[in-house]
């Protein structure tokens, strides 16, 4: 039996993968914010045994609440970190610190504290799978205007590396995905025409998709990527190669 800590499960990705994962007698803890409808419905159509917790991660009081509360639950096996602010692409010279700061909360601070809690449990266990979603943007020549965006996706990724090089010795594999823009429901307040230029100027034409996505992710979380751990995976299409 596998326990699956997936924090914003209520994503497009977060959706797509717990469909992907689940098999029969998994067990998922689910943390989203005032988006859980829809999440609660398919987990009941699809049979998913649950919890789900609504916690505003930029505020440290909520996701301190949260970690109380994950003491409660059956320590996960695996953890898979997809929250993020979305992306607001503003000149740096309007530089919104604040927000930033938020978005540091909810990508790396809670990961931090979840990670302080889970790790050594797992490092006791001798068997922890953890995933963050990183970027393409931290692979090469980032687009203009987006340096909040890049600062917290570059911490992920050195969190990622961190963390690998610490608990590879208790079968553990900590990992990133980082992925070209994805058209989801996260690209809310990008303008349409840097999605439709985004699409127009990658080799394949068009930008990608979460079905993509996913099954690289469910492979690194699983078994047959138990020597695989400290990668940053591109998952571009071909936009950026390394």
């Amino acid at each position: 039996m596998s326990v699956y800590l997936i924090t914003g499960a209520t994503s497009d990705v977060g959706f797509e993968l717990i469909k992907t994962v689940a098999k029969d007698g998994d067990k998922f803890l689910l943390q989203g914010y005032s988006d859980s409808g829809k999440l609660k419905v398919f987990c009941a159509e699809n049979n998913i045994d649950y919890r789900y917790f609504d916690v505003d991660l930029t505020d440290n009081a909520a996701t301190d609440k949260f970690m109380a509360q994950l003491k409660d639950c059956e320590t996960p096996t695996h953890f898979v970190h997809l929250p993020a602010l979305r992306v607001v692409n503003t000149k740096f010279k309007n530089f919104d610190e604040e927000r930033f700061l938020l978005d540091v909360n909810v990508q790396i601070m809670s990961a931090v504290k979840i990670c302080k809690y889970i790790l050594p449990k797992m490092a006791k266990a001798k068997f922890g799978r953890v995933l963050f979603m990183a970027t393409s943007y931290v692979l090469a020549n980032p687009p203009k205007n987006t340096a909040a965006y890049i600062m917290t996706k570059n911490a992920v990724v050195g969190l990622v590396k961190s963390l690998a090089a610490d608990y590879a010795a208790n079968g553990i594999t900590v990992n990133s995905v980082s992925p070209s823009m994805i058209e989801t429901k996260f690209l809310a307040e990008t303008s349409h025409l840097i999605v439709e230029a985004a699409a127009n100027e990658h080799p394949m034409k068009r930008n990608a998709q979460v079905n993509d996505v996913v099954p690289a992710m469910a492979f690194l979380l699983s078994e047959e990527a138990r020597f695989i751990t400290g990668v940053n995976l591109p998952i571009t299409g071909g936009s950026v190669i390394e």
